[in-house]
């Protein structure tokens, strides 16, 4: 015979830490600070990493202007971040864009966003770790294990072992817990962000001409249809494909104290400070540089790294690719540890195959270890895709930010229809002193629907110019994408619709033997 356990009661001594309307118990160990928060949706976003990785596609595509994309997809991922402010106000809990959208919408609403934004962390993280390949050669020549990097499959064959190798050292280290990971993240990060401020001031000091470079074409454009804006529109994906992940600070909250009042803030700190550090690096190596017109500047082998080098020659320069080595590798340790929150998430809702397998809570380590595994495992497997197709890599990296747009979208649509029925905020919000946008809320949430829309059709439209051919290529955002949710549903509708619940080892109500 067995009865019934309460849930624990709610009163002013016992913190609210927003599980209790999910019907979760706490299961991880709460031990992440505001630092480590805040570093996590940092290290995400990755200033480093991102700008010195897509810098060259946006400047070889719109020249100097494209860097007006920069302000532009701030503004509207700032909407969005609002939004995902207030709901970690009142939901901090991990895997919050699928929590969120279910919570929203319904359960096939978070069920799809999760899937998205699963299926897109795994190919994340495998893009990421390639830019090992970018950075260690240029350190030292030993890093080129492969060939010296002329023969037709050294580069990306060396970027698939480099890469392997940093999977299997985020997969370590989540696999030990969210201790050791916040310790390296947070050293990570705040060794990134001297970097990166005094890589902006050093690159300032060398300035060579004026902000009327952004003002011009510069030639750009010419003879395309549409014109410049054509090219920026196409450039703007540069900065499109940078500026998001800043959800990981709320994605921890389970594993943060005093979430409701720590994430919100972290989201924000994460968004202003990549904006303004990134934005100050990319428009003072414009203003730098000593030659515009180098082709270099436009090429994978040249661009942000490029004017750094013509810079900051010799050891300072050494000094500054080993801060960028440092901040891929904390960007994939965030990438890795929000992909496991999200999997552990969903799975003790039994949304995922061999669920309560991946659900399991580490005893020793208070942390989901087969998660981690089985995310680094899949990401390798990603990764080998890029020795003999990388065009095809690039394509699922390209949709991959795609699908994270898609899956922000799947909680800002909710969250405006909630507010339009008037049942979105909630009253505890602004009456317990919480995150709230008050009576701005449905300007900015609708505003973050419309740049969700307008950005994931933006980054979807085929362009051989970003997607390559032959025709399925240049249509693989709606391929490749209709196929990976098209797989997600037959399993939904096969088995998902008939299963999901809370699993009994996670419900915050359990079955005891009665005494």
């Amino acid at each position: 015979m067995t009865t019934t356990r309460p849930p624990a009661p709610t009163s002013a001594t016992t913190p609210d830490h927003g599980m209790e309307e999910f019907g979760y118990r706490q299961s991880l160990s709460r031990s992440i600070g505001k630092f480590s928060s805040f570093a996590a949706g940092v290290s995400y976003i990755s200033i480093l990493t991102g700008t010195f990785q897509m810098f060259y596609f946006g400047f070889g595509t719109a020249g100097p202007g494209y860097l007006w994309s920069w302000p532009l997809v701030f503004l509207g991922q700032l909407a969005v971040a609002l939004c995902f402010m207030e709901l970690s106000a009142k939901y901090p809990v991990a895997g919050s864009v699928y929590n969120w959208s279910k919570k929203l919408g319904s359960r096939i609403v978070g069920w799809s966003a999760g899937w998205l934004m699963l299926t897109a962390s795994i190919v994340t993280l495998s893009a990421v770790v390639l830019a090992y390949q970018l950075n260690l050669p240029k350190l030292w020549s030993g890093f080129q294990l492969v060939g010296d990097g002329s023969g037709s499959h050294d580069y990306a064959t060396n970027a698939v072992i480099l890469g392997t190798a940093l999977i299997v050292f985020t997969t370590v280290v989540n696999a030990f817990g969210v201790r050791l990971m916040a310790m390296i993240n947070s050293s990570g990060v705040f060794i990134e962000l001297i970097a990166a401020v005094l890589i902006a001031i050093i690159l300032g000091l060398h300035v060579t001409r004026g902000p009327s470079v952004f003002f011009s074409t510069n030639g750009y454009g010419a003879g395309q249809s549409g014109g410049y804006l054509s090219a920026f529109l196409v450039a703007s994906l540069a900065s499109g494909y940078v500026m998001y992940g800043f959800d990981t600070a709320s994605s921890l909250g389970e594993e943060t104290v005093e979430p409701r009042r720590t994430a919100p803030k972290a989201i924000l700190r994460a968004l202003l400070a990549s904006f303004v550090i990134g934005g100050a690096i990319l428009v003072f190596a414009v203003m730098s540089a000593p030659n515009l017109k180098d082709p270099k500047l436009g090429t994978t082998d040249g661009g942000l790294q490029y004017i750094v080098e013509q810079v900051m020659y010799g050891w300072l320069g050494k000094v500054f690719l080993v801060c960028i080595v440092i901040a891929v590798t904390v960007c994939a340790l965030a990438v890795h540890t929000a992909a496991i929150r999200l999997t552990f998430a969903m799975a003790r809702d039994n949304a995922l195959p061999f669920a309560e397998k991946l659900a399991k809570v580490s005893v020793k380590h208070s942390a989901p270890v087969i998660p981690a595994v089985v995310i680094g495992i899949l990401s390798a497997l990603v990764l080998v895709i890029n020795i003999n197709q990388p065009q095809v890599f690039t394509v699922l990296t390209s949709i991959a930010v795609i699908m994270i747009y898609l899956a922000y979208l799947l909680v800002t649509a909710p969250m405006l229809w909630q507010r339009l029925r008037g049942a979105w905020p909630p009253a505890d919000l602004g009456k317990d002193g919480y995150f709230s946008m008050g009576r701005w809320g449905l300007a900015v949430n609708i505003l973050a629907v419309l740049w969700g829309l307008g950005m994931a059709i933006n980054l979807a439209w085929p362009r051989a110019s970003v997607y390559g051919g032959p025709w399925y290529n240049t249509w693989g955002a709606f391929i490749y994408i209709g196929v990976i949710v098209a797989v997600g549903l037959i399993w939904y509708a096969l088995r998902g619709v008939r299963v999901i619940g809370i699993l009994a080892s996670h419900a915050a109500t359990q079955e005891v033997p009665a005494a």
